[in-house]
Order: structure tokens, then sequence, then C-alpha cells
């Protein structure tokens, strides 16, 4: 049965707990190295954003020349264009390289501090009956606290991109598209900056969608989860059983159990595609409508003479930018989902062995 409602004190208590676990990582011995990662991470994501707003004016010039038909400068651009290319895509292997160091030793670090623990734990008192939070330990070690760690990095130098990215493009926005005058009732209305007020009411619009629509993904994502590691559970107790290397029978161990452990699974996969087909109606949608919205808003300002070609071109790639830097939350939804319930399922295995 899929868990429709969590509550929000159990959510943050988890958190906490998470984050009293995973957080040594920054401090201590490793200090040095995490945060000498998380620097080099910060310099190449803003040089990327130099990149990027070098981009948005190489747009402009070359759409003005093309509209204007001068070959020189239209192959000139063409060179421009070829450096900043390069330029990109020399950033971006940069912080893959720097992003996927610090996942892995962050997730290392963890993974040593769970299995330390769960080692001792062995020995002891099994846990009363009915509790949960032990259940599939070696999938929450191996794989929860692999999402655990691995997503917040990537979430870290998203949001930051997002952010400045923001701050940059809306200038852009704010200052080359300038005001919107509307005739009105014999008067004229003007609105400053129109294209800033587009782009943050469409993505405050994408937003509520999406947390309407995806408002229980964290609890099908970590159903889908549990089922998977009992499934695992399954098969290995199978096996144990069939060769006679397993010391003491267990419940699970029959192919009834299996079957039913299969059936959970695929009815969790059917609950999660069902919540992801919706969220991606949303985010797909928002995306592809984006710059089709940013050019129908510059048209009236094109024809009237008030704006370039190059402008326009312009503009549309800044409302992009602004507008995925405050969709960010839509098109991460999913991931956020993901990465909660890889959280919840450690820090119980946490709360479990603290016990």
């Amino acid at each position: 049965m899929i868990r429709l409602t969590v509550p929000v004190l159990e959510q943050r208590r988890l958190l906490a707990r998470f984050w009293r676990g995973a957080n040594g990582f920054w401090g201590g011995s490793s200090a040095w190295t995490s945060w000498s990662l998380a620097a080099l991470l910060l310099m190449v994501v803003l040089l990327q954003l130099l990149v990027q707003f070098q981009l948005n004016v190489w747009q402009r010039d070359f759409y003005d020349a093309l509209e204007a038909r001068r070959a020189a400068t239209i192959w000139h651009q063409a060179q421009v264009f070829v450096g900043l290319v390069v330029a990109s895509t020399g950033l971006a292997v940069a912080v893959t390289w720097g992003r996927m160091t610090a996942q892995r030793l962050w997730r290392s670090w963890l993974t040593e501090i769970l299995v330390r623990d769960w080692l001792a734990r062995i020995p002891s008192a099994p846990p009363p009956a009915g509790d949960d939070t032990l259940r599939s330990p070696e999938y929450r070690i191996a794989e929860d606290a692999n999402v655990a760690t691995q997503l917040p990095v990537d979430f870290a130098i998203g949001l930051i991109t997002a952010l400045l990215g923001a701050l940059t493009f809306i200038g852009v926005l704010w200052s080359v598209g300038g005001d919107f005058v509307v005739p009105a009732f014999g008067a004229t209305l003007t609105i400053p900056g129109y294209l800033v007020i587009a782009a943050i009411v469409y993505a405050l619009v994408n937003t509520t969608a999406m947390l309407l629509i995806g408002r229980r993904l964290v609890l099908v994502i970590e159903e889908k989860n549990q089922a998977e590691a009992e499934l695992r559970q399954a098969g290995t107790y199978l096996r144990e059983d069939s060769e006679g290397t397993r010391h003491e029978a267990s419940p699970d161990a029959d192919g009834r159990t299996f079957a039913m452990t299969l059936g959970r699974v695929n009815t969790a996969w059917r609950y999660f595609r069902g919540q992801l087909m919706r969220t991606l109606l949303i985010s797909h949608g928002s995306s592809l409508l984006a710059p089709l919205i940013a050019l129908t808003l510059c048209v009236p300002k094109y024809l009237a003479g008030d704006l370039s070609l190059g402008e326009v071109m312009q503009l549309a790639a800044a409302f992009v930018i602004v507008q995925s830097a405050f969709n960010w939350l839509v098109d991460n939804y999913p991931r956020i989902a993901e990465w909660l319930s890889s959280v919840n399922r450690v820090a119980l295995l946490l709360a479990s062995l603290d016990r």
C-alpha cells in the first residue's frame, strides 16, 4: 500500500538526523579537501556564467549582422562563436570532474561510517518485531547512501547557477527589453520591465502546478526503493536456501513470498510511472513554450522598430535562461523527491543504529 502522507515534523526529524550523520565530511580531517573542491566548483560556475553572458551578447551581434547582410561581421562572429564553444566545453568538463570527485569522496566517507556502525550492531539483539528500520540495510548503505550524497552536490551547483543566471539575465531583460506601452481607454499604460514580470509569472504558474501534481512523489519513490530492496533480499534468501548455505530458515525464503514481493515492486513502479508522467507534462511543456512566449512578447516592439532582430534573439535567449532559473524547482522536483526518499531511509537506519 502506498502511503499518501508524511508528517512534516517526522520529515524534519529525519532530515536533521541525516545531516548530523553526513555533515562530518565537511569538517574534521576531510574539511580541507571538501571545501577546496567546493571553491573550485564555485569558480568554474562563475566562469561558465561569464561565457553564457558572452554567448547571449554574441546572439545579438550575429543576428544584427545577419539582418544587415554584413559578411565580414558574420565571419568574425563565427570565429568568436568557436572560441566561446571551446571555453564552454572545457568548463563543463572541469565542473563534471569537480562534482563527481566531491560526490565520490562524500559517499565513501558516509558509507564507511554506516558500515562501521552496522557491523557493530550485528552481534547485539535483533530489532523488535515490527521495527522495519533495519530492513535491507545493505541496500540502504549501497544505494540510498549513494543518492543521498550525490544529489546534494548536484543541487548546490544547479541552484547557485540558477540564482546567478537569474540575477545576470534579468538585467538583460530589463535593460534591452525596456518598457511595454499599451493603449488603454484613450490613454497609455506603461509596463516597466515587462519581460521580467512575464518570466516571474510564468515560473510561478509552473512551480505551483508542479507542487500540486507532484506532492506524493517522495512517498511513491520511497515505497519503490523499499520494494526493490526487499526483492533483492528475497532473491538472496532463495539462493542461499537452494544452495543449503543459509543456517536458519526464513519466512521470506520461498517462491510464493518472492512472487508477492515482485508484485509489490510492479505496483510501486506503476505508481511511480504515473507520478513521473504527470510531472513531466509540466517540466517538459514549460521548457518548450518558454522561447515561443518570449518571441511573442518581443514581436510587437520588433514590428514597431523598437527592437532589432539581434535584440529579439538576445531577449528570447535571456528569457529562457531566466525562466529556467526560476523553474529550477520544477525541473528538479522528481530528483528532490528521490533524494528525500533516500535521506529518509538512511536516516531511519542511522536512528535504528543509535538505539
